[in-house]
């Protein structure tokens, strides 16, 4: 008997407040001895960047260390994909915990030992390539996250699915991929996931800082094809002919009074945004058609809807009171990134507890674009930002993303392995089986 209860008093106590703190204490220790090894691993990973679905590199790294943890794993989803599946040693949820993969076709002028000098080909031209975003710190700061939860499997309270995806920044003409063709391919089931966590870094928000906000977060972007077609003359008699690049511009000036005098702004931010024009071959030939190319950008769905009837009514009235015909295509892209409010106020708390009350803050919404929406459409998703920037440094002063000087601090890296692994092992701890449905 009295056997007996000192094991009941022991079970009791593996499962005491306190044995849930010494979990979090051993997160922090054994994220802080990985330190350098994470570090290593972004630097190797900067330095050897690749393009959207040729992963193969980072694919195989990340498959190696996995591999090595003895988790279950799964490669060549969506293309170059890599998906771990972690088996905790109790019953529970799951957890699926996200980062992307893939570089951008920039040359890195950044002076740093491992800079990188890789070449790559982007949609048939040569490219220089380089991690302009911080993708490179995303997988390792989940290759470092996999560890820790890998050496605590046996407490864990669930299961954690590890998604290392392709092609965030988007497939090569005529290929599919990213995480909408990982859901497609069933990411998400086998086992069903609960809940998704994801994070990006940020090269204008300080070391060891993080931002988070519910609902939309990110935009949802669209792109627009605009095609007007005029008639031919020459450049010295156009009452000859139909001006398509007089007409393209006034329907440039057109689209700019979408924003400004259609949408209700205060509710939330959206851009129209013409980024190239195309026609004409010399000074004195007026063409005979005009393409133009752009992105649309929206934090709510009804706004969207209007920016596409808008852009229509305007762009095809425009043309008709020229004389041209217009044609206009908006093909979606992705969806507004959306942070599930319940879950957001379940676990910024955890944010608080990792980075410091002081640390974490609420932040304005993005009109930059993330694939982890289609995640999240899915299931309930929470997608946070990490501080990259120096500390002490003017954000002014600092590269944005997608540009030759982008330039991330690798000190803040912990941060984020300590941030991915409590969020895993919190929502665990505080999960009800009612809470999934």
């Amino acid at each position: 008997m009295i056997r007996y209860l000192l094991l009941l008093v022991t079970s009791v106590a593996l499962f005491s407040p306190s044995f849930a703190q010494d979990l979090k204490s051993q997160i922090d220790e054994q994220a802080q001895a990985l330190e350098e090894q994470v570090v290593a691993w972004r630097r190797d990973i900067h330095q050897y960047p690749e393009l959207s679905n040729r992963e193969f590199r980072t694919a195989e790294k990340v498959a190696e260390h996995l591999k090595s943890l003895d988790i279950e794993i799964t490669t060549k989803v969506a293309h170059t994909g890599v998906v771990g599946v972690l088996k905790g040693g109790q019953p529970g949820p799951v957890v699926a915990l996200r980062a992307d993969m893939d570089a951008l076709p920039v040359t890195e002028r950044v002076d740093i030992p491992y800079a990188s000098k890789e070449i790559g080909e982007y949609n048939g031209e040569e490219v220089g390539v380089m991690h302009a975003c911080g993708h490179d710190t995303h997988v390792a700061i989940l290759m470092g996250a996999v560890q820790v939860l890998s050496d605590m499997r046996a407490d864990l309270k669930g299961t954690v699915k590890f998604i290392f995806q392709p092609a965030e920044e988007g497939a090569p003409n005529g290929e599919e991929g990213g995480a909408e063709l990982m859901v497609r391919e069933g990411v998400l089931t086998s086992p069903n996931v609960d809940v998704i966590f994801g994070l990006h870094i940020n090269s204008k928000t300080e070391v060891n800082t993080i931002g988070y906000r519910p609902e939309g977060t990110m935009a949802g972007v669209d792109r627009l094809e605009i095609k007007i077609k005029g008639a031919q003359t020459h450049g010295a008699y156009p009452w000859a002919g139909v001006d398509p690049i007089v007409t393209a511009s006034q329907i440039v000036l057109g689209l700019q009074t979408i924003v400004s005098r259609n949408l209700e702004i205060i509710k939330a931010p959206a851009v129209v945004t013409i980024g190239k024009i195309d026609g004409g071959v010399r000074s004195n030939i007026i063409p005979e058609e005009v393409s133009m190319i752009g992105t649309i950008r929206s934090l709510d769905p009804e706004m969207q809807d209007k920016i596409h009837r808008r852009i229509r009514e305007i762009a095809t009235n425009i043309g008709e009171s020229a004389g041209a015909e217009v044609e206009v295509i908006i093909n979606k892209g992705y969806p507004v990134t959306y942070n599930d409010p319940k879950l957001t106020a379940q676990m910024v708390g955890t944010l608080q507890e990792v980075a410091g009350e002081d640390n974490v803050f609420l932040r304005y919404p993005v009109t930059g674009a993330e694939d982890f929406s289609f995640f999240a459409q899915e299931v309930p998703g929470f997608f946070f930002f990490l501080g990259g920037m120096p500390a002490g440094m003017n954000p002014e002063e600092a590269a944005p993303h997608h540009t030759p000087d982008f330039f991330i601090d690798d000190s803040g890296l912990t941060l984020g392995v300590r941030a991915l692994s409590r969020l895993t092992v919190d929502y665990m701890d505080q999960y009800e089986p009612e809470m999934g449905k």
